[in-house]
């Protein structure tokens, strides 16, 4: 008996649904301002190492999946020595979910002045500053949060009294260490769509077939012609919606439900070789994020498929991030308008493929 190949489409059509989560991981380019207070212990050549307080106002902005960057000034005083910075840092962020690490480096400029043993003298400079250091971000909700860091600041200050090593012309660098702490304000990123549930479905009314007319009387007809064996063509589709939060690769309850129903559609059909689960993605954001979120989506989807019982050897998890769209709207701004115009874009797709003869005895 001949065999024809066939394709069995199981669509699983994700339908993402907008979520106010703590933090998304995601990058939405917000601008966000950072007020805060910080502790200092100066170079030992100038103060023996003692503490002091200050405080200090950056102004930050998300640049990309990866960086920020932030500006501002700080003051701090250990009693003898003050200083004041101005300069620019640039942060390496490892997250961007609710907590964030991240390593900084910086430069600007730097205005000090030290209180020397003689009463009544002092000296006081600007100079080029640098600082290097390491932090974290964490964030409360989508608008507010918290920002750590320990940072050690190189600049320049002068000596009067030659009570500490200088060079010739009276200068000598100094190394301080601070650690800052203040809380994050953001603005400027996008919301979230809001939850739109589903209208209702009304219910038709009951049919009542009327009597059915008397039959009648014809001859007997010929017996039928023998059935052909032909192949034919099937296409399964099982709907699932919620699989993912916002801007999410963990699998939700009700997502793993129509999960459960796939595979055990593929699990009943010995005929199927090949089971490829493809993720896709908005245009929300950039296209090597929505690269990694697709994969990611697709990975979960084919692990899940796999702990139902679906032979892994089976399964291949691709990513398409936002190369295939089924939809386009207008509009670049991440408004809630547009996430739920692109709502469709945002899907996994598991294909089944195999041999099957239907219609043959």
């Amino acid at each position: 008996m001949k065999k024809n190949i066939i394709n069995l489409a199981v669509a699983a059509t994700l339908t993402l649904t907008a979520f106010s989560a703590a933090a998304e991981d995601m990058y939405r380019g917000a601008w966000y301002a950072v007020p805060g207070v910080s502790l200092m212990q100066d170079d030992s050549t100038v103060d023996n190492k003692r503490f002091g307080a200050g405080a200090f106002l950056k102004l930050g902005k998300e640049l990309s999946d990866s960086f920020d960057v932030q500006g501002g000034v700080t003051y701090d005083n250990s009693g003898i020595y003050k200083q004041g910075t101005l300069g620019l840092d640039a942060l390496y962020m490892f997250s961007r979910s609710n907590f964030r690490p991240f390593l900084l480096a910086g430069a600007g400029a730097s205005g000090s002045k030290l209180d020397y043993a003689v009463k009544g003298t002092s000296g006081g400079m600007w100079s080029p500053m640098v600082n290097v250091g390491l932090g974290a971000q964490y964030l409360i909700n989508d608008t507010f949060g918290l920002q750590a860091d320990l940072r050690e600041v190189w600049s320049r200050t002068r000596d009067l009294n030659g009570t500490v090593p200088v060079n010739a012309i009276g200068k000598t660098t100094v190394n301080n260490t601070l650690l800052n702490l203040g809380g994050i304000m953001r603005f400027g990123a996008p919301a979230a769509a809001p939850v739109i549930a589903a209208a209702p479905v009304a219910e038709p009314a009951p049919y009542v077939a009327p009597e059915p007319a008397p039959a009648p009387v014809v001859e007997p007809a010929p017996a039928p012609a023998p059935v052909v064996c032909k192949p034919t063509d099937e296409t399964i589709t099982v709907g699932a919606e919620k699989l993912f939060g916002f801007n999410k690769a963990a699998l939700k309850a009700d997502g793993k439900a129509a999960l459960d129903e796939a595979a055990a559609k593929i699990k009943a059909n010995p005929e199927i070789k090949a089971v490829i689960v493809t993720g896709h993605t908005d245009r929300i954001g950039t296209d090597a994020y929505n690269q990694k979120l697709s994969e990611k989506r697709a990975k979960q989807v084919a692990d899940y498929l796999v702990a139902q019982g679906v032979d892994s050897a089976l399964i291949t998890a691709e990513g398409k991030g936002e190369s295939e769209p089924v939809v386009q709207c207008t509009g670049n701004k991440a408004t809630a308008k547009l996430v739920s115009c692109l709502q469709p874009n945002r899907r996994v797709e598991i294909r089944a493929e195999g041999t099957k003869q239907v219609g043959c005895n």
